[in-house]
């Protein structure tokens, strides 16, 4: 199984143990995804590392999920972060 596909399943799961307030399913899986990101930082889109990195993880759901309008974020750069004016 691509390493995608089991990244995707992992967000999904961990997404549904946070709804279901299940802690060994979040930490499970959140292991998973760490290590997923650590095998893959190189082959990987370098917009899935930022998701993973930052624990983005609905993001992430997005953006495997062929999603193009994911939300900025603070960590977006300046359209995410308020203007000071």
């Amino acid at each position: 199984m691509p390493m995608r596909t089991q990244i995707k399943d992992a967000l999904i799961t961990l997404l549904s143990a946070i709804k279901q307030s299940n802690g060994g399913v979040v930490t499970r899986e959140m292991a998973r995804l760490d290590d997923f990101l650590e095998r893959g930082r190189s082959t990987l889109d370098p917009q899935l590392v930022h998701f993973l990195s930052q624990r983005s993880y609905a993001k992430a759901v997005m953006f495997l999920g062929g999603e193009s309008d994911i939300p900025v974020g603070i960590c977006g750069g300046r359209a995410g972060r308020p203007t000071d004016k």
